[in-house]
């Protein structure tokens, strides 16, 4: 018999639908039955791609006698972080402060019935724990209530402390943060096999992008830093060799269970892979390497192939298990080699993906990575007659692995990730010249305008047709910053309004009077916390990238409360930068881009040269550098740029920050003014 999940939209809620536990969405009705009852809330959060979530939901959820003590002692409410982020940002920080441990999914937490104040919490249980942790929970509840609301109430002023405050006196931003994230970069840089720290090892490609940005901006000094380029060159070739890259068919798993990165935890993200494919097209143009450029390729053509949803836009993750077995679809065996393959591909792929050694996986099993150089294999042929030989071999694999029981797919369009993945896309576009790729970011955006903006304010997710729950932060920040990218691929004035509209909106529904941004809107529920975070998270900060987005538009627009609202945002994020700045890489863009003006150069005239002109501009990798071709017939254009439309031929109009030069009517000459594009040599 189904529970209440079964009415839900999200896949994730969905699977749990039919068991016997009496589960309940995070509605009305549960909240009114804990009252009512007197019943602890048991709070229990995942998403659909979890591997530890599909474990505890078979041997606790599944479970009748599990289910009966769950049913008898608690009110059960499972939610989806992926819809329900701001319960699963405060639930997760008590978590923290309760275990004094980091958080994870499936995360468990038991809440008193009134104010939903935490009681106890952990993640993974085993059936057993988990029994005897519900009977301890209730008997500790009804024995000691008063003390548990203490607890609770001493809990919920401790969330009030974490955002360090910056006191009377307004600080003066500088570049010291970004050096001291520089230093503690390279303290943790793991020198042989690239990346942060030890096992498990996640790609922190806000990592990355720091430090490419480092690198550029001292590429013409007298002491450019070569080692913030060769720290993130390492990493993301030792990413793109490993097994956290799908060989066969591009795009990244969540993240490496070892140091090597060869063995992944198999479920594929959205929004990992739209920060991987904006970071690798970033290195291919900073160093021209055709390993970066491939691997952005093939991380874009994976999205569209397996992630996009007929009317546009982006789902949100591919399960980490097949057939009940994580990894199943991904892994090999020399036997399956072989009966693809012809004999010369089969003794290059085995070489190359590492099947002449020890099985990497579980009963005799390879996962593959890029075991050997193809230039180490090239003893008489050349390395481009391989590299024909192993695409030959890589697409009968992969056209048979796709004949395989695929992973289950969460169809939901979630608007914060499909502004990410619209960023990547559009970045791609330029840097890899594909037009296909703009195509892709323009189809998505126009589904969410569709689909999912009512009323003059965003939904967070859709799926089937149904849209739902009102838009965080992250869905208005990474959207704005997505059509600010979008917009130097391809101008369109219709998407800068609907930029401004979301800018707007978070001034008016998400701004702190004391500086930054709220997760949650003004009118959203009420809940035992507001949050406002500043760190990168798995996303980045959702007040990092607004201010991204605000100074952008600030510029562009010549319009002071954007760029007001971000230097408010970047002085109230001041105390946890300079305490934790490696933690805090979205944010540090913005401060670089407060403290060094961006270059935004406004083309203007006729669509094939403004084109031209905006090609030969986008050349290399100038982060700090924004580009908008719009053509002269263009009209009613917002703020400033109405004003800047030539009477003839092509103009261009550069500014740093609110200085602005004489207009160019020569590319040569803008050239010579500009300086050459930067690329490593």
């Amino acid at each position: 018999m189904s529970n209440r999940l079964n009415q839900e939209t999200s896949p994730y809620l969905r699977q749990h639908a039919d068991n016997p536990v009496d589960w309940h969405p995070w509605d009305a009705e549960a909240i009114a039955l804990a009252r009512q009852t007197g019943k602890p809330i048991l709070l229990s959060v995942g998403y659909s791609a979890c591997h530890w979530c599909h474990v505890m939901a078979h041997e606790c959820f599944e479970d009748d006698a599990t289910a009966a003590l769950m049913n008898r002692l608690f009110v059960s409410i499972k939610v989806d972080r992926e819809e329900r982020p701001d319960l699963d940002k405060i639930y997760q920080l008590a978590h923290q402060l309760i275990a004094q441990s980091p958080g994870g999914w499936p995360l468990t937490v038991f809440l008193t019935p009134d104010e939903h104040l935490p009681i106890f919490s952990g993640t993974y249980f085993p059936r057993e724990t988990f029994k005897q942790v519900l009977e301890r929970v209730h008997q500790y509840y009804c024995d000691r209530g008063s003390e548990v609301r203490n607890h609770g109430e001493a809990l919920r002023g401790a969330f009030g402390q974490l955002t360090l405050a910056i006191g009377e006196a307004q600080p003066t931003l500088n570049a010291e943060p970004l050096a001291l994230a520089r230093a503690r970069l390279a303290e943790d840089f793991d020198s042989q096999h690239g990346g942060f720290g030890g096992a498990p090892k996640f790609p922190h490609p806000t990592h990355i992008e720091t430090l490419l940005q480092h690198w550029r901006v001292t590429a013409e000094t007298a002491a450019p830093d070569l080692d913030s380029l060769y720290i993130a060159t390492l990493t993301l070739t030792r990413m793109a060799e490993g097994g956290i890259y799908d060989q066969l068919g591009g795009g990244f798993f969540r993240y490496s269970v070892d140091e090597r990165w060869t063995i992944p935890h198999f479920e594929k993200m959205l929004y990992d892979n739209a920060a991987l494919l904006a970071v690798y097209t970033d290195a291919y143009a900073a160093t021209g390497d055709p390993l970066f450029g491939r691997v952005a390729a093939e991380t874009a053509d994976w999205a569209l192939r397996e992630m996009r949803d007929p009317g546009g836009a982006f789902y949100a993750t591919l399960d980490a298990d097949s057939e009940g077995v994580e990894g199943k679809f991904y892994v090999w065996t020399r036997e399956e080699f072989a009966a693809l393959l012809d004999p010369a591909e089969n003794s290059l792929a085995e070489q190359r993906f590492g099947l002449r050694q020890a099985p990497n996986f579980e009963h005799g099993t390879w996962h593959l990575r890029a075991a050997m150089p193809l230039e180490d294999l090239a003893t008489t042929t050349s390395v481009n007659a391989l590299t024909a030989t192993l695409d030959r071999a890589r697409g009968k694999l992969l056209a048979s692995r796709s004949r395989r029981v695929r992973p289950d797919r969460d169809d939901k369009v979630l608007t914060a990730w499909n502004g990410l993945m619209i960023r990547a896309l559009a970045r791609a576009a330029r840097t890899l010249q594909r037009e296909d790729l703009a195509d892709a970011a323009e189809g998505a955006l126009a589904f969410i305008r569709e689909a999912m903006w009512h009323d003059g304010r965003l939904l967070a997710t859709s799926i089937s047709g149904k849209a739902r729950h009102a838009a965080y932060l992250d869905d208005y920040a990474f959207l704005a910053h997505g059509i600010v990218e979008l917009l130097q691929t391809r101008w369109s004035t219709a998407h800068l309004r609907f930029a401004v509209e979301l800018a707007d909106i978070l001034l008016t529904q998400f701004e702190d009077s004391a500086g930054g941004f709220f997760f949650t809107a003004r009118d959203h529920e009420t809940l035992i916390h507001r949050p406002k975070p500043f760190a990168d998270e798995a996303l980045p900060s959702g007040n990092g990238i607004a201010a991204q987005a605000l100074l952008a538009l600030g510029h562009l627009l010549g319009e002071p409360r954007y760029l007001t609202a971000a230097e408010r945002t970047l002085m109230a994020a001041w105390p946890a930068l300079q305490q934790y700045p490696h933690a805090h890489g979205a944010m540090l863009t913005a401060l670089g881009s407060l403290l060094e003006p961006q270059e935004f150069i406004v083309l203007r005239g006729g669509a094939d040269e403004i084109t031209e002109w905006r090609q030969f501009l986008n050349a290399g990798f100038n982060p700090t550098r924004l580009i908008f071709a719009i053509d002269a017939t263009e009209n009613e254009l917002p703020g400033l740029l109405n004003e800047r439309r030539p009477a003839e031929g092509t103009i261009a109009y550069v500014c740093r920050g609110t200085t602005c030069h004489a207009p160019v009517d020569n590319l040569a000459t803008l050239a010579a003014a500009l300086g050459a594009p930067t690329r490593s040599a």
